[in-house]
């Protein structure tokens, strides 16, 4: 049967390709998510268990929550596990740590964040998140240090993450996969927050792709369009929670004012010291609520 031969059935009617006659397309996201368990795999056999129960991504002046969740059950340096790099950015300590709570809750902390500036692709941004999820984790809690455009909201205060805008130009999903963003950032998560610091304030979180600093003109961009905070992380790992049916819950630390509205330059020696100062007060704030959502 020659190429341009149509194939007929017994009654001379054309014949369609049987399903085993197509070449099915690859699933765009399987190299990822299977170096995501493969990360997993790693961090749950150091660990000696079979799941972790929650994951967090600390931000800068957020790293001294870990100490406070429990017991070190293992500590692993990023480049020993798949996917993960040591962070240039200063207050990421490129390291992986499980911790047992209390209650026996196993808590996975990734100290090693890829920003989406640092050029390893979204891939990367988003490893942290799909290797939490592939290891078992059910709730994701994502914090950062961000500029705030409430001229309200000193250096050191926190806020809860109520919704995002995503500014980068990408996202984490590829192919048909099309997830629900309405209602992304937990409300049981900022419920808990509220009952521990009826205080905290509420906004919206911008991510900007970085690494240069907004400019003021960007900043009243964002105002505009709806943001309350700016910062260069977040967004893409919530999205990426969300398409793998974990729970999300956001926290930023303000550790400058954005810019047009702070009266001095910006800098990242600020954003690390904003958060030096906050730390103990806010770590402290983040465990309880990390503890109180396990019980729950």
């Amino acid at each position: 049967m020659s190429e341009n031969t149509v194939r007929t059935d017994a009654d001379g009617a054309p014949q369609t390709a049987a399903p085993q006659d197509l070449t099915p397309t690859d699933d765009p996201a399987a190299p990822a998510n299977r170096l995501a368990e493969e990360a997993a795999a790693v961090l749950l056999d150091r660990a000696g268990i079979d799941a972790v129960d929650l994951a967090c991504t600390l931000g800068s002046g957020w790293g001294e929550a870990a100490g406070q969740l429990g017991e070190v059950v293992t500590v692993v340096d990023a480049d020993e596990v798949p996917g993960f790099h040591v962070s240039g950015v200063a207050g990421h300590s490129g390291r992986l740590t499980v911790i047992r709570t209390e209650s026996g809750a196993h808590v996975l902390v990734v100290g090693a964040r890829t920003h989406y500036y640092e050029g390893r692709g979204v891939d990367a941004v988003a490893h942290g998140v799909r290797t939490a999820a592939a290891a078992g984790a059910r709730t994701m809690v994502l914090t950062n240090g961000c500029g705030g455009l409430n001229a309200d909201w000193a250096p050191g205060t926190a806020v809860l993450i109520r919704d995002h805008i995503n500014l980068t130009g990408v996202s984490p999903l590829r192919g048909a996969h099309f997830v629900d963003l309405t209602d992304l950032y937990s409300l049981r998560m900022r419920d808990i927050a509220r009952q521990i610091d009826p205080a905290l304030p509420e906004g919206v979180y911008a991510q900007m792709p970085g690494p240069h600093y907004e400019t003021p003109a960007e900043v009243r961009h964002a105002g505009i369009i709806g943001a309350d905070l700016v910062g260069m992380s977040t967004a893409l790992e919530a999205i990426a929670a969300r398409a793998a049916g974990m729970e999300v819950f956001g926290i930023s630390l303000v550790t400058n004012q954005a810019a047009g509205i702070s009266p001095e330059p910006l800098s990242h020696q600020e954003v690390v010291d904003a958060g030096r100062e906050a730390a103990p007060r806010i770590s402290d704030l983040l465990a309880r609520v990390i503890t109180r959502s396990l019980q729950d």
